[in-house]
């Protein structure tokens, strides 16, 4: 339609021209806005029309967006006292589209009541394509009975049509919809207006995935782009050469856009110029460069630069297109080195704020907890076979999370939310799941804490993400299935392992690095390998121990000495601990006589039960400043504690902590906004008695847990390092 109209204007244009009608030249002049003029109040000056300014001044896009200083080009076709006018020079002529002619016409009969737009609407054309073929149209209004000449044009595929306002993005390498949002100066909602396929529980994008995503207005060419101006006060001794070399445009058409200086013969100290406004340097925008922020409904700039802890100044240099104004939903970008200050979730900058003070108390979470109480198996009527039964390893974690979930519910309640969690026992039976999924609906269910048998997960999962309902998996780190819906609680080995290795690339200067791994742990000695290149791993026997002399000649008497030990065996974790602790001790040189101290501290990537065993000895471990990995700390003495240990009379296990943790955070997550996928976008790291949750969308495989601690063995206790 647009070539249409643009080929109809030429057309009329050359039909005038041929008819020798002689126009009156037309007259400009230029206008400096003042304080407190508006569009309106400058037209009536002139005596010409809003639009008419608007149409010599194509930049400015809507009324309200003129602003003191600005430079207006003035139509003048009525005398205008104490106003000079001034001749505006004849635009340079550009090569047009070529004109689209009808392939026929049809006869329309004018009725009562219609209109042009009417018109347009039955016919499929534009009211410049009915002028252009019925000219009386352009000195009277559309009257009943006239017999109008309505152009048929070749059909077009209004898909195609439509389609030229967009072009086919490409994702590149570590680009997020925040920032190709920003490239393009949409919102990320716009984003996923126009690409509805994109799931609205997620935020992943696969490198080479095509997007859909606006041209410049008004055409469909890359190249074109929409000119914005500004004013310029040109100072002393400043001439046109300056000006043009300054803004990078020639000197005639410095001279175009401010036809006053031909009039007057040259420039002049104080004159205010229209020219156009710089074009920022053009580079990649990408989570390697910036992260970003998305304005959220009634903030401001100050209130930005508070919270983001950036000056005025450079959030302007960094987003030049605030200088028209702060608008929810702009997509900010900022210096990467603010990660450190800030919280960031897929280069996208959180905003902090506490759930608890966040609840909605009309939110009312209803949860259903499926755990492996194992009802079917204990004896009720035997009190001494009934303890033994409770015992048992997995009943043992059902009744930790279920106590500690129940001191969370307690919480929340007293917070003034009310929560309905209907609890179900699994029984560790696939067959009991299908019955109790199939007997039960999960319509209205808004989050499914459970199961802990891995076996059950893709069952519930599935029968799940039918309703779409989240399943929070109290153990699991990850899955073999691709479960969309579900969120992995304990962080992955590699998070975990990533965890102490950027621990130790920070703080390590010249210590030597040693790896002690078992067959078992070949590729956390490779990860090992290869974040420290100059690390060596030590040779171990056939039986799978240590090789005690090679070991001992690695080890450095200048340096410190930094061991991995990869094993999950009580015994080869026992004996290597004993082994560096021996090691850890001073020694004489034979020759020199002096003492030299041998420095010995232990680290693995993988904490597992191996290093709980009663073999390993907790003295030589402190001794040794062990330092490991965990997705869980020590619980002190907090409310937590106390209110389990008042409610049910002994100090709760990590299995009450836990089930507390995940409770709270879930029904306060719900409690703030009944939808745990977009909660899960917005919220950023939570924390509470012994845990963290900071969980990151892969997509189609589900939300991962991304947050874990970092302890050490200190004076025969365990304490939590700071790893920032």
């Amino acid at each position: 339609m647009k070539l249409y109209k643009t080929s109809a204007i030429l057309s009329i244009v050359f039909f005038f021209w041929s008819l020798g009608i002689s126009f009156a030249q037309q007259r400009y002049v230029t206008h400096a806005v003042k304080e407190g003029e508006t569009i309106y109040s400058i037209a009536k000056y002139y005596r010409v029309t809003p639009y008419s300014i608007l149409q010599e001044n194509p930049e400015i896009k809507k009324v309200e967006e003129i602003k003191p200083n600005t430079i207006l080009i003035i139509p003048i076709n009525g005398e205008v006292e104490g106003v000079e006018t001034i001749q505006k020079p004849e635009p340079e002529v550009e090569e047009q589209p070529k004109q689209v002619e009808p392939i026929g016409y049809q006869r329309h009969r004018v009725r009562r009541k219609e209109t042009l737009f009417s018109l347009t609407q039955k016919y499929g054309v534009t009211e410049e394509q009915i002028k252009r073929y019925n000219t009386d149209l352009y000195a009277q209004p559309l009257k009943k009975g006239m017999v109008l000449q309505i152009p048929k044009y070749p059909e077009v595929d209004e898909d195609e049509e439509r389609e030229m306002d967009f072009e086919t993005y490409t994702v590149q390498p570590k680009e997020t919809r925040w920032s190709i949002a920003h490239k393009y100066g949409i919102t990320v909602d716009s984003l996923l207006a126009l690409n509805p396929d994109l799931p609205k529980n997620q935020s992943y994008l696969a490198i080479g995935q095509e997007l859909k995503l606006p041209r410049p207005k008004g055409d469909s060419l890359k190249e074109q782009e929409v000119v914005i101006f500004e004013s310029f006060t040109v100072p002393k001794s400043m001439g046109l050469f300056r000006v043009s070399q300054n803004y990078g445009i020639p000197v005639d058409s410095v001279m175009k856009l401010n036809p006053e200086i031909k009039e007057i013969g040259g420039l002049r100290e104080g004159m205010i110029l229209r020219l156009p406004k710089p074009k920022p340097k053009t580079e990649i925008v990408n989570t390697e460069n910036y992260i970003f922020y998305e304005v959220k409904p009634k903030q401001n700039i100050f209130r930005l630069t508070q919270n983001l802890d950036i000056s005025r100044d450079s959030l302007f240099l960094l987003n030049p297109q605030l200088e028209n104004g702060l608008k929810a939903g702009m997509v900010l970008k900022l210096p990467k080195e603010k990660m450190e200050q800030l919280e960031v979730k897929n280069a996208l900058v959180l905003d902090r704020f506490n759930l608890a003070d966040s609840l909605k108390i009309e939110n009312k979470p209803n949860v259903m907890l499926m755990l492996p109480f194992r009802l079917d198996r204990i004896n009720f009527n035997n009190s001494e076979v009934t303890q033994n039964q409770i015992n048992r390893k997995d009943i043992s974690y059902a009744l930790g999370l279920y106590t500690g979930a129940l001191i969370a519910i307690d919480s929340i309640n007293k917070l003034g939310v009310s929560v309905n969690v209907k609890v179900l026992d699994t029984e560790r039976n696939l067959e009991k799941v299908k019955r109790i999924l199939s007997e039960r609906s999960l319509f209205g269910v808004d989050a499914i804490l459970g199961p802990v048998d891995p076996g059950l997960l893709g069952e519930i999962a599935v029968q799940a993400n039918g309703y779409n309902v989240p399943v929070v998996a109290p153990f699991a780190s990850t899955s073999e299935l691709s479960m969309s819906n579900v969120f992995f609680t304990n962080p992955k080995d590699e998070v975990m392992r990533n965890c102490i290795l950027d621990y130790i690339e920070k703080r390590r200067e010249n210590q030597t690095i040693i790896v002690i791994a078992d067959e078992k742990h070949q590729a956390a000695k490779d990860s090992i390998l290869s974040r420290f290149p100059m690390a060596r791993a030590a040779k171990m026997s056939e039986d799978g121990s240590l090789h005690l002399v090679d070991f001992q000649v690695m080890l450095s008497e200048q340096e410190e000495n930094w061991i991995f030990v990869e094993t999950d065996q009580p015994n080869l974790a026992a004996s290597v601990t004993s082994i560096l602790n021996a090691s850890n001790a001073e020694i004489v040189d034979e020759e020199s006589g002096e003492t030299k101290k041998i420095i010995v501290k232990m680290f693995t990537t993988n904490y597992n039960t191996a290093f709980e065993a009663e073999s390993v000895s907790r003295p030589h471990l402190s001794n040794l400043g062990f330092t490991f990995p965990s997705a869980y700390r020590i619980v002190e003495n907090d409310s937590f504690t106390r209110a389990y240990t008042k409610r049910f009379r002994h100090q709760p296990d990590r299995y009450a902590v836990r089930g507390f943790d995940l409770m709270l955070d879930l029904l306060l997550k719900l409690g703030y906004q009944k939808d745990l996928f977009e909660t899960a976008k917005i919220v950023g790291e939570t924390e509470y008695s012994g845990n963290r949750f900071n969980y990151f969308n892969d997509w189609s495989s589900g939300f991962f847990n991304e947050a874990s601690y970092l302890m050490q063995y200190d004076e025969l206790r365990i304490k939590q390092l700071e790893t920032k």
